[in-house]
C-alpha cells in the first residue's frame, strides 16, 4: 500500500515538473494568467479575481481544470482547490457539469 502511494506521489511530481518545463501552462492558462489568478485562490485572504485573471480563465480548458479538483497538485502550489473551482462563477462563466 505504501509503495502505491509513493508511486502516485512520484507521478504527481513528474507531472508538475513537466508542466513547469513547458513554461508554467496549465489547462491553456499561461504563466501570466496563473499569476493573475493566484491571489484569488490562495488562503488566508483570497481576493475577487481581477480582469486579467478572468481573461485568462476565458481561454482555459475548464474541463481540464476540473480534473485537478481532488488532485494533490494544487495544494503543493499553495492553491486552494475549492477557491479555484469557484473562479468561473466569479468571472461570470459557466462551470462544466460534474465539476
Amino acid at each position: 500500500m505504501e509503495m502505491g502511494r509513493n508511486l502516485v506521489a512520484l507521478m504527481v511530481v513528474m507531472v508538475a515538473l513537466f508542466e513547469i518545463s513547458k513554461g508554467y501552462e496549465l489547462c491553456n492558462i499561461d504563466e501570466n494568467g496563473l499569476k493573475a489568478c493566484k491571489p484569488s485562490v490562495t488562503e488566508p485572504n483570497p481576493v475577487d479575481p481581477n480582469v486579467e485573471c478572468c481573461q485568462a480563465l476565458s481561454g482555459a480548458d475548464l474541463t481540464c481544470l476540473c480534473s485537478y479538483k481532488n488532485s494533490m497538485l494544487l495544494p503543493t502550489f499553495g492553491i486552494d482547490p475549492n477557491l479555484a473551482m469557484g473562479l468561473p462563477s466569479k468571472c461570470n462563466m459557466t462551470t462544466p457539469a460534474n465539476c
